[in-house]
């Protein structure tokens, strides 16, 4: 099967619903997709804290008084404790497989299913 099959096999099942990978190219690939799903949701994010800093930043400058410095706590609150979330967005997306390895989550379901199948026999 192509990758264009399986794009189009994707499509039309609605976003991966329904479909269910049977051989572990298939597998890898719907691990990719969600792979590029989380880094365009992290892309996304970053794009929408620029733009809304840029105007906050730009409506406090509009709104300082004559004489007054633009460098006061409240004028990066909104910057500093999101920009803290989105560092954590960015963590939680690029930083598991460098920490974790590769295969951790596969891995893991593994050892999960072991332990379960373990525990129903006993």
């Amino acid at each position: 099967m192509s990758i264009q099959d399986r794009i189009n096999r994707r499509l039309e099942n609605r976003e991966g619903i329904g479909f269910y990978p049977s051989t572990s190219e298939e597998i890898k690939y719907q691990e990719a997709v969600k792979r590029v799903k989380r880094i365009k949701g992290f892309y996304t994010h970053a794009l929408v804290y620029l733009v809304i800093n840029i105007m906050i930043i730009i409506v406090n400058i509009q709104n300082l008084k004559e004489g007054e410095s633009y460098f006061q706590w409240h004028n990066f609150f909104t910057a500093i404790f999101w920009g803290i979330g989105l560092i954590a967005h960015g963590l939680s997306v690029f930083l598991p497989t460098f920490i974790l390895g590769e295969n951790w989550e596969e891995k893991k379901i593994k050892e999960l299913m072991e332990k379960e199948r373990n525990e129903k026999w006993e």
